[in-house]
């Protein structure tokens, strides 16, 4: 009887746990999924914004018109040619904006602008291909105003909390940030950053 009964648990639990471990591998699908129809939506975003900048400039008469940059905004687009790297830039580093994409980190300067711009992304999805980065790779920036080509100088892997990289700078310079090592599981110990000075 104990037996019986003990056989019946377990049954129920490798059950539950078939379950719950396709329901886990579903969420991660849908995720996954997701960044990707946003990542090809934000893209043609983008390419309207470049349109629209283009005809603004064509007309003389017209000033630049520079509107407030809310969360979420897509504000631009990363490639790196050499690693086949291609991710949109959003406002913001919420979890949401770094399941869609790259975010521009608050308080550093926006993307292709002077000064030390700051941007994240998830080490397990996006940012994955930095891993493979060497000393001398281009990183090509597109924004409406234009696009800008940026060599890196270095990378290295720093504490968390070390802010230092993210400085300001008077040059128009990149900082890349992820979590390190890539195929950590849970909390990273340490951040990879990719520092590139625009050419």
């Amino acid at each position: 009887m104990l037996l019986l009964a003990r056989t019946r648990w377990l049954a129920r639990g490798r059950d539950l746990f078939f379950i719950v471990g396709i329901l886990a591998l579903g969420y991660v699908g849908l995720t996954l999924v997701e960044a990707r129809l946003y990542q090809v939506s934000a893209k043609r975003s983008l390419e309207n914004q470049i349109q629209v900048q283009q005809s603004l400039t064509v007309i003389r008469s017209v000033p630049a018109v520079k509107s407030a940059i809310k969360e979420g905004d897509v504000l631009g687009g990363i490639d790196i040619p050499r690693l086949g790297f291609s991710v949109v830039i959003l406002q913001g580093t919420k979890s949401r904006m770094l399941r869609l994409g790259a975010g521009h980190i608050e308080g550093t300067p926006l993307p292709g602008e002077v000064g030390n711009s700051g941007i994240a992304g998830h080490r397990d999805t996006f940012f994955r291909s930095l891993k493979d980065i060497r000393p001398n790779d281009e990183i090509q920036l597109q924004t409406a105003n234009g696009l800008s080509r940026y060599e890196v100088d270095w990378v290295k892997r720093v504490a968390p909390d070390d802010v230092t990289v993210l400085s300001a700078s008077t040059e128009s310079v990149l900082t890349l940030v992820t979590c390190y090592p890539f195929y950590f599981v849970g909390p990273a110990p340490q951040r990879f950053i990719v520092r590139a000075h625009k050419f």
